[in-house]
């Protein structure tokens, strides 16, 4: 009898010792897991799962993806290395972005435009001069006063709908202009929102290296590219 109990006995020794080291094991890395605020409940699972990492940004890889940028928004891959969206509204700097890139686009289509035809009368006013030549040339005769006038006028209206998106009544850039009818189809409307972003943020790029290539050699952009002196 005291033989089979000291073997049993002997046999428990091994299986309790592993049982020990596994639940060791288990408060060790439950200590390093992350508590739970005052008043939340948690579980073995949510335990087991462990700190989820913050997600990488899709276009600067070695930065975080800023919490803001969830991807819910056109055009969104988690780009803001200088951390506005943590500052300000993010429906205001969606706001501000669309309207910057639709006046690029004019601004960069205009550059272009007067390298390839003038309209009637125009070199009247202001000769040969492109781009902001002609804006100080404007200034000098009082015509820019006029446009910040009616620009002014017109922001007016940008504002209060600014205020209805920061109210989330109305979707940012969104001022009911669709001549052509995109927005019935849904596919088309979210293929041709992207495009916008995308070739806004390009003309931004575009029309401020225009400027600077006018700064530099007073030539307008296909000017310079067929005359690069």
């Amino acid at each position: 009898g005291a033989g089979s109990e000291s073997g049993s006995a002997s046999n428990l020794q091994p299986t309790m010792f592993k049982s020990v080291l596994a639940a060791a094991c288990v408060a060790s890395a439950a200590a390093f897991a992350p508590s739970a605020p005052m008043g939340v409940k948690t579980n073995a699972r949510a335990i087991s799962r462990g700190p989820r990492m913050q997600e990488m940004s899709e276009s600067v890889p070695f930065l975080k993806r800023p919490a803001a940028l969830d991807g819910s928004m056109v055009g969104d891959v988690g780009f803001d290395p200088l951390g506005f969206s943590s500052i300000g509204d993010i429906k205001f700097l969606q706001e501000a972005e669309i309207k910057h890139c639709r006046i690029a686009m004019l601004a960069a289509a205009g550059s272009i435009a007067q390298d390839i035809f003038t309209f009637p009368g125009v070199s009247k006013v202001v000769g040969n001069a492109k781009m902001t030549g002609v804006h100080d040339i404007l200034v000098k005769q009082g015509a820019m006063g006029q446009l910040l006038l009616w620009l002014s006028f017109l922001e007016v209206f940008g504002t209060i709908a600014l205020l209805q998106t920061l109210d989330g009544k109305r979707a940012a850039g969104d001022f009911k202009f669709d001549p052509l009818n995109f927005s019935k189809n849904d596919e088309t409307f979210k293929r041709y929102q992207l495009a916008e972003i995308k070739n806004g943020r390009l003309a931004m790029m575009g029309i401020g290296g225009m400027v600077h290539g006018y700064f530099i050699t007073g030539k307008g952009p296909l000017e310079l590219l067929l005359n690069f002196k």
